[in-house]
């Protein structure tokens, strides 16, 4: 039996995925410094990012624009926004830096999404 001429085009399926429909990421991140010590403050938080950019993807990574929305020394917990064009190459940096001023540490990061719904729910 042959399908008509109608019934054919309402059988036709398209798929359409769209990788980011969102102009930013978000990340939800923390810096764990085993050895304790000092904890950075929001200026050197946000400088570790941008030297975790450097030093995996040269000046053009460390001139991705990445913004600290929050930052809470305390729990060393943060909120990124990143261009969604940046977000492999920020998770890259961040996952690889192993070092804080000469002591261990790593970024964990905890949530990516691409809305910041969540940021005040830290």
């Amino acid at each position: 039996m042959a399908l008509s001429e109608p019934a054919a085009a309402a059988a036709t399926f398209e798929r359409r995925v769209l990788r980011s429909a969102g102009e930013h990421h978000y990340l939800r991140v923390w810096l764990e410094l085993p050895d304790g010590g000092a904890r950075p403050s929001a200026a050197q938080f946000k400088q570790l990012v941008v030297s975790a950019l450097r030093e995996l993807h040269g000046e053009v990574g460390a001139a991705l624009p990445v913004d600290v929305l929050t930052y809470e020394e305390k729990t060393l917990s943060a909120i990124l926004r990143v261009v969604s064009s940046g977000l492999v190459k920020l998770w890259s940096a961040l996952t690889l830096l192993g070092f804080y001023q000469n002591r261990r540490c790593a970024f964990r990061v905890l949530q990516v999404k691409p809305c910041g719904d969540w940021i005040g729910q830290q």
